[in-house]
């Protein structure tokens, strides 16, 4: 009887799995340009849980909440009395378009951008915006993650545009660290280039390559 065996090397993958495995090995053998190397360095895990736990508490209403809400309101109309007043919800924004308008009329008090967005074309300049403008700006992992606040597969960034009372605090500690992990670095971040790692096979041939240079100048040396 023949011992089990990983067969995940053999395995046929999905198409989707296949071209993400791709896409790494490609962004770690081609050298990147600063502009999207700086996808590569998102935010650290405990400024990531700080970051979600404060998304989480302003998620936008649902469909059902929002026709429930309507539902109410068009009752007590139709009862005689008048539409009941609520103040403006504190929602987190979403839509690269309404973001950019957002950060442009400097509304945005800080811009959350996902690392893995595909293509990358549709978050690569907002960064540099975000620095133009002076909008805090932070880079998190990932679209998905940022889907499920604002109840949707996935999104390319997300931006709040104020916070209640008993947040204050904790989102001015908030920009602080962002904005000298971001803003603050944008020199550093435009000048760092990365990829340009070659796989394991490639690396031992030059180190096999180095060794014989280095044999070939001793034996120069010797004679």
């Amino acid at each position: 009887v023949q011992p089990t065996r990983d067969m995940s090397r053999f395995t046929k993958w999905p198409k989707n799995v296949r071209l993400q495995r791709q896409r790494r090995i490609l962004y770690q053998r081609l050298k990147l340009p600063p502009a999207i190397n700086q996808f590569t360095r998102a935010v650290d895990k405990n400024t990531a849980t700080e970051v979600f736990k404060l998304l989480n508490k302003y998620k936008p209403e649902t469909k059902e909440q929002k026709e429930e809400r309507l539902k109410q309101a068009a009752e007590a109309k139709n009862s005689g009395g008048a539409a009941p007043q609520t103040k403006k919800p504190v929602f987190v924004k979403c839509g690269i378009n309404h973001i950019a308008t957002l950060v442009e009329q400097k509304k945005a008090t800080l811009v959350c951008i996902a690392h893995d967005v595909d293509p990358i074309e549709l978050v690569l300049w907002l960064p540099a915006l975000c620095r133009k403008m002076d909008v805090p700006y932070c880079i998190v992992k990932g679209k998905a993650r940022l889907g499920t606040v604002v109840h949707k597969k996935t999104a390319t960034a997300l931006a709040f545009t104020g916070v209640r009372k008993e947040d204050e605090g904790a989102m001015s500690k908030l920009v602080d660290n962002v904005r000298s992990n971001f803003n603050d670095r944008g020199d550093e971040l435009g000048r760092k280039w990365g990829g340009g790692v070659m796989g394991a096979k490639s690396q031992e041939k030059t180190r096999q390559k180095e060794k014989a240079i280095a044999r070939e100048a001793a034996k120069r040396m010797q004679a």
